[in-house]
């Protein structure tokens, strides 16, 4: 193992962060060892393994442990891993633990001869079989990870060959049938995930954001607003986490040589970079805020988003296919009505038997997502612009049917320039069966 850096200007937890970094991967490590090694608390080597985890130094997963892997890009490209796959099927790595954060992008499942096996494997991908220790080698040499289901083993020279290659063998209890479909469905999930758009995906760190220090004075502030054409700087403090934001009103009236600290706005509001859009858009607007930072876990400031920034991203958003979603699934069956120009859409489909509740009616939670739908649709279609739902209230009349044709009508109450309200009524054959008011905070670009 590496010598511990002997910088003595470092922090304990900045040197466990450079040992850490330090190490071969593949390794594993734990806190009860950290400590010791470096002669540190438990507690300090538990926090700097969470920073390390959250940088993408090491991997902790369940029945598996801390494994130092290869640096994760800031990119997400919606793949799993084999550490990922190990944790949805509850196996146990038998060897190639090094390998566990490369990403698979397809598996085969091996229920055939060995020779017609091996034309469908490849690089990268993950062989599921059963105790056919011909079959792991195999895989293994062709550059694919193995899978072993019902609870087996393997070989020893098969697991030697797994930690030379750095490609996981997994064993899990399952059956062949049950993990396939246990990963079938976290690949599709992922799918989906990686189409809902992060703060990190449109914001970037390669140049470090216009700041003011706490010590600077109101004339610092006024002659980087000049200098910039902005209006808004986060203020730091000498260790680059953010304490406050400046703006011009916070600067009217103040003398040039006040202090920044004593003006500053505080608390900020700030973002995780793992924020999505939607969410950031919506805290933006409810706080009345048109520069949002993005700050780490220790508050150390990273980024600033401003809320163009965010519309241009939704409107971008809006165009993407996220995958069939639940909302999705509810919406599909239903079409819009031929309308004249200037008449509000109205939308008709039938309700199909998946989505009964209990009662053998349609249930009231479909009803809702329906309800909500429609008024987002509508205020699409309406205004043009990005907004959130704000609220709904919901009122059921009376059960709808299975198999029940029905018709969403909306009705617009209110359009402004921050908020919007729609009142939606839901009828079937017998007529009024469900009334919802929603009201949605609209997001202006600036």
């Amino acid at each position: 193992m590496p010598e511990v850096p002997r910088d003595e200007a470092a922090t304990k937890h900045e040197r466990i962060l450079e040992y850490i970094k330090d190490l071969k991967v593949g390794a594993r490590l734990s806190v009860r060892s950290l400590a010791r090694k470096l002669h540190v608390s438990e507690g300090t080597a538990y926090r700097a393994l969470k920073e390390a985890e959250s940088a993408g130094y090491v991997s902790t997963r369940e029945r598996i442990g801390t494994v130092r892997i290869e640096k994760k890009q800031g990119q997400r490209d919606g793949r799993l891993t084999f550490g990922d796959v190990a944790g949805i099927v509850e196996g146990q790595v038998l060897g190639g633990a090094a390998g566990l954060d490369k990403p698979l992008h397809k598996f085969v499942i091996g229920a055939m001869e060995l020779d017609a096996m091996v034309r469908y494997i490849d690089a990268g991908s993950l062989l599921i079989v059963g105790n056919r220790e011909n079959a792991h080698r195999r895989a293994l040499e062709r550059h694919a990870g193995v899978l072993i289901t019902g609870g087996f083993g393997t070989g020893e020279d098969v697991i030697r060959l797994a930690d030379e290659t750095g490609l996981p063998v997994i064993s899990s209890k399952h059956d062949t049938f049950t993990v396939a479909s246990m990963i079938n469905r976290a690949m599709y999930d992922r799918l989906i995930t990686r189409k809902i758009m992060l703060l990190e995906d449109i914001v970037t760190t390669d140049s470090a954001p216009l700041t003011l220090r706490m010590s600077e004075t109101v004339a610092d502030y006024l002659r980087l607003r000049e200098r910039t054409g902005f209006a808004r700087f986060p203020v730091v403090d000498d260790r680059g986490r953010i304490v406050g934001m400046m703006t011009a009103r916070d600067a009217d009236g103040a003398e040039p040589d006040e202090a920044i600290e004593k003006r500053m706005t505080r608390p900020p509001v700030t973002a995780h970079p793992s924020m999505p859009v939607a969410a950031a858009a919506h805290r933006m607007t409810s706080e009345g805020i048109d520069l949002l930072p993005i700050v780490d876990r220790h508050r150390r400031l990273l980024a600033v988003v401003s809320r163009s920034d965010i519309t241009r991203a939704m409107q971008f958003a809006g165009k993407q296919q996220p995958g069939e979603t639940i909302d999705d699934l509810i919406w599909s069956g239903f079409t819009e009505e031929k309308r004249t120009e200037d008449a509000l859409p109205v939308y008709v489909g039938k309700m199909t038997p998946q989505m009964s509740g209990p009662a053998g009616t349609v249930s009231e939670g479909t009803l809702l997502s329906l309800l909500t739908l429609a008024a987002k649709q509508t205020i699409r279609e309406v205004s043009r612009r990005g907004h959130v739902v704000e609220s709904i209230t919901t009122y059921f009349v009376r059960p709808v049917q299975i198999e029940a044709e029905v018709r969403l009508m909306p009705r617009l109450l209110e359009l402004s320039r921050k908020s919007a309200k729609v009142e939606m009524e839901l009828h079937d054959e017998h007529g009024l069966a469900v009334k919802a008011l929603a009201a949605a905070q609209m997001i202006d670009p600036l």
